[in-house]
């Protein structure tokens, strides 16, 4: 049955058009017989066979014409019903004008109500034609489904079109294995009714479905996930212990089918996503269109996306800096294809290397340069704290410093809430990068580092001071990049557990990669020079929350399937995240979500300290570098972390000085 089910081969055509056309001849013959109330007797002599074969040879060509051989029956639909029925309206027109002209003419007789034969013959041939193609199609799915040995009862969200094509399209699929148990309202008055053989269902009745017809998931629209009722469906499957799949919008089917592996497991990035980012797009594109761009850490999770979506403004050129090889190679290949028509320059390079940088800058002259290279976890950088100086803020220094030389229209830098009121060597040093970045939007602190920029070529002179626009973007943990949260706690939910977090009360603000991209455009444009933009991250997220809703996800139970362990917080960690420093308040901004945070003012010895900073992190004295840190950004207290006892001798060193 399964290799009957999966030929791939239809039943030929000319067998369709002679069962058509055995229909038709029945239809007409059945037709005759009711106008002449079955007296078979006057039927015989009434030249029936003439009349029926008559009507025979006109429909054939009719049918053949309107091609409805060529449709397969199993995949039969309304159109095909409308078809069949104009076909069976035209060879009704035709037949009364062969009658006259070859059976009156030629035979000379007249004892048929043609009328009444053809009206009736109408209802009776479209009804057959149809009930041939249904019954084929019934028995098509009935064998199928039976033949399935694995089947999955499902549900599908929602009762309008989209979800009937969504049950069309699975129930068309060779290789489904699912069985449609039905649909799921939140509206009461959509509920208790039958669409296409299949019961509609409130969402009160989930817990009756799940054990009554063992409801293993429910399948949704993906571009909906924002509505609020399929949200509180959502959280009602998870409660309990139904699956849910997505399936994208029917513009995007695979060649107008959907393919059952568009069918996907919801993620944890869908569940977060809040209502989408409203960005000034004609700004944008005026600004960056025609534009040379040079975006370092391309190959990153955040930088890869800023290649993505600065392309679709169709930039002169765009320059992707990375110093990882395989990446870098990845998302060439991937922009290649999607924009054939741009100018991708691909440079590997580490942003420490000064010489080696200034290649891209001298060669591709960019007007924008987004920088998002930077070490980032947190307890790697506690451990290694001059490669945090090195990358996070020699690394900066250099591109900045650059950027100035070249005269760089906008020079835009990727930070972290971890550079507020930082707790770890990691978002100190992307703090201190901040500060630099800050220092050169004043004309004083530029002229500090001429001495040292005239030092890569001499060229210092070519550079204008104060032309350059400096701007900072600071924002919470992105859905889904490279080693974050959410693709370890998958990872160890797919393992069985258990999850690990570090803390029962840790909070993190979380936003999706796109939305984080798109608001450092729009921060990007409306930059005037020495802002520190900061984006609304919505409301923070308990750790622990997000672990249970993965777990649920995965159509598992906590502490039953997989139990979440507490590891304790880690070197440099703390519980909850920050968007401002106390002593910075922010302005709003003509975008809801992008507000300036007001400058704590560098002092004029901000850039010789940080380059003293740079030397000792050459000498590899990591307690130094960090007490050298501590000196610089004061509100830099270390947790959970060895360095804590130089808040002990700091704190020490400035009480016997107030005494």
């Amino acid at each position: 049955m399964k290799k009957f089910l999966s030929f791939s081969r239809p039943v030929p055509r000319w067998v369709i058009l002679i069962l058509d056309l055995v229909i038709t001849g029945f239809s007409f013959t059945l037709s005759y017989f009711v106008v002449k109330q079955f007296q078979f007797s006057e039927i015989l002599r009434g030249h029936f066979f003439v009349y029926t074969i008559l009507y025979c040879f006109i429909s054939l060509p009719v049918f053949y014409c309107m091609r409805i051989h060529t449709g397969m029956l199993r995949f039969s639909n309304v159109y095909d019903m409308m078809r069949i029925s104009l076909a069976v309206l035209i060879t009704g027109v035709l037949y009364p004008i062969a009658v006259v002209f070859l059976v009156n003419r030629e035979y000379h007789i007249n004892s048929l109500n043609i009328s009444g034969v053809l009206l009736i013959n109408f209802f009776f041939s479209c009804t057959l034609h149809m009930m041939l193609r249904s019954m084929v199609r019934g028995f098509y799915y009935y064998v199928k489904q039976n033949a399935i040995v694995l089947k999955e009862n499902v549900l599908i969200f929602g009762s309008d079109t989209e979800a009937m094509l969504v049950k069309q399209a699975i129930e068309s699929s060779i290789t489904n294995k699912f069985v449609i148990a039905g649909f799921v309202e939140n509206d009461i008055n959509k509920a208790n009714v039958s669409i296409q053989q299949k019961k509609v269902y409130h969402i009160r009745e989930l817990p009756l479905l799940k054990t009554k017809k063992k409801i293993d998931k429910l399948i949704l629209m993906n571009e909906q996930l924002d509505s609020k009722d399929k949200k509180v469906v959502i959280e009602k499957c998870l409660q309990f212990g139904i699956k849910v799949l997505t399936v994208p919008p029917s513009d995007q089917w695979i060649y107008g089918k959907l393919s059952l592996k568009q069918i996907q497991e919801l993620r944890i990035e869908d569940l977060l996503q809040r209502e989408p980012i409203i960005i000034n797009n004609e700004q944008i594109s005026g600004e960056l269109t025609g534009k040379r761009i040079l975006i370092t850490g391309a190959a990153g999770s955040i930088g890869s996306e800023i290649v993505r979506q600065v392309l679709s403004f169709k930039p002169e050129m765009v320059v992707l800096c990375d110093q990882a090889e395989s990446p870098l190679h990845e998302i060439q290949l991937e922009m290649e294809e999607k924009f054939p028509e741009s100018d991708i320059k691909i440079f590997i390079g580490n942003i420490r290397d000064r010489n080696r940088l200034q290649i891209p800058f001298r060669e591709y002259r960019p007007n924008f340069v987004f920088h998002a290279a930077a070490y980032k976890h947190v307890p790697m950088m506690e451990k290694h704290p001059s490669e945090a100086i090195l990358t996070n803020v020699m690394g900066t220094k250099i591109v900045a410093d650059l950027s100035v030389l070249y005269n760089v229209h906008k020079f835009v830098m990727i930070s972290t809430d971890k550079a507020v009121n930082p707790t770890n060597v990691m978002g100190t040093s992307k703090r201190i990068a901040e500060m630099y970045v800050q220092s050169l939007s004043s004309v004083a602190d530029n002229l500090v580092d001429q001495t040292i920029m005239g030092l890569i070529n001499g060229d210092a002179k070519n550079a204008t001071i104060g032309k350059t626009k400096f701007i900072t973007t600071r924002f919470g943990n992105v859905l889904g990049s490279n080693g974050s949260v959410i693709p370890r706690f998958r990872q160890q939910i797919q393992q069985g557990g258990p999850v690990t977090v570090t803390h029962p009360e840790i909070t993190r603000y979380f936003m999706t990669i796109p939305e984080a991209v798109q608001l450092v455009l729009e921060a990007a444009i409306m930059g005037k020079g020495a802002e520190i933009f900061v984006f609304d991250m919505g409301k923070p997220v308990k750790i622990v929350d997000l672990a249970l809703k993965m777990i649920r996800l995965a159509g598992l139970t906590p502490d039953e399937d997989v139990k979440i362990v507490y590891s304790g917080l880690r070197p440099g960690e703390k519980l909850y995240e920050e968007l401002l420093n106390e002593k910075e308040k922010t302005l709003p901004t003509h975008h809801e979500k992008i507000k300036i945070a007001k400058i704590i003012p560098c002092s004029h010895k901000v850039v010789r300290d940080i380059e003293e900073l740079i030397n000792m992190s050459r000498l590899e004295d990591n307690y130094g570098i960090v007490k050298k840190m501590k000196e610089l950004v004061p509100e830099f207290k270390s947790k959970n972390s060895q360095y804590e006892k130089l808040d002990l001798q700091l704190n020490k060193a400035y009480t016997a000085a107030a005494d």
